[in-house]
């Protein structure tokens, strides 16, 4: 069973999971969490698609296609100096289909990314 996001690219394998445990390491908003068997997917909504966990697991159980959307909001956050965790990705949830909107929102004010 391939265990996938709503709002995101996010798809997790639990079947190839190696419980190595590399994605809870990398992952900045705790998509991941420790499982008995295999870790755990517990906040699939708040994946910004940065692709982290995907690179850095060995098993090949997560993919991810890295979006612009947050891209563009964590640019314009550290430019704006304010917290990456707020970083604005537009009307579309991070990494989906907001990547222009995003970008157009730089100056717009900060909302909970993910």
């Amino acid at each position: 069973m391939v265990l996938a996001a709503v709002s995101n690219t996010l798809r997790y394998d639990p079947s190839l999971c190696v419980n190595c445990g590399m994605c809870l390491l990398v992952c900045p908003h705790g998509v991941f969490a420790p499982g008995e068997q295999v870790v755990e997917l517990v906040a699939a909504e708040a994946c910004m698609e940065c692709g982290a966990c995907q690179l850095n697991c060995p098993a090949e159980a997560i993919v991810v296609h890295s979006g612009v959307g947050c891209a563009a909001a964590m640019i314009g956050a550290a430019l704006r100096g304010r917290s990456l965790d707020k970083a604005n990705c537009g009307d579309a949830p991070c990494g989906g289909a907001g990547g222009q909107e995003a970008l157009s929102s730089i100056d717009s004010e900060p909302t909970e990314c993910g």
